[in-house]
């Protein structure tokens, strides 16, 4: 009897070869033949799940800001309860904006990814509203992180959180570019000593922790 195969599951299994053949040799090198040779697969068993390489690319994209967005949002929604310190409401809060750094092998995998397609979306028409749509929901993520901070009394007074995602995620994006495009100029505990400076000055109450 022939196995059956989780359709879903197979995607995501295309998905992440993409990303391993983009991390590997450049998205342009990510064709139907040579990510179906990554995954193991023949390419018609490709076709069967998808139209082509842009329908790959566009599903791979989904499933980098799923796959990012669920693990900052796992913060989000574990922080610690109303009675706990300010410090540990905040401690939770940059562990979910950390999420959005290369801060080990698995998110620079990421980041080097996101990279690519947003460079590839400049000149690749059919793929710009998909990599715009991934801006907007990273930045939906920073700004869901902000709105819990204001509702758990940590944010400072006056500091608006629309005004603020943007300066933040501006401030994160910057960090993971310059991290992947200068290698060694900005490590793990650089990328973490930045993100917390900010933080310190929007969340007067965690400084000094």
């Amino acid at each position: 009897m022939p196995k059956k195969v989780d359709p879903e599951a197979r995607r995501h299994e295309v998905a992440e070869a993409v990303f391993r053949v983009t991390r590997r040799d450049g998205l342009e090198h990510a064709s139907l033949r040579n990510v179906a040779a990554e995954a193991g697969l023949a390419v018609g068993s490709v076709r069967h799940y998808f139209e082509g390489q842009t329908d790959i690319m566009i599903f791979a994209m989904r499933h980098f800001v799923d796959r990012v967005g669920a693990r900052l949002l796992e913060h989000v929604r574990d922080r610690p309860g109303p009675g706990a310190s300010a410090d540990r409401h905040v401690a939770a809060f940059e562990a979910a904006l950390a999420e959005l750094l290369p801060l080990d092998a698995e998110r620079r995998e990421e980041t080097e990814v996101w990279l690519a397609f947003t460079v590839s979306a400049r000149t690749r028409e059919e793929l710009r509203p998909y990599a715009e749509r991934l801006y907007d929901q990273t930045r939906e993520l920073v700004h869901k992180v902000l709105t819990a901070a204001e509702r758990t009394g940590v944010l400072r007074d006056g500091v608006d959180a629309d005004t603020e995602t943007e300066r933040l995620y501006a401030l994160v994006d910057g960090l993971a570019l310059h991290s992947v495009l200068q290698p060694g100029r900005l490590d793990a505990e650089g990328l973490r000593a930045a993100l917390r400076r900010h933080l310190d000055e929007i969340m007067p109450r965690a400084a000094g922790r």
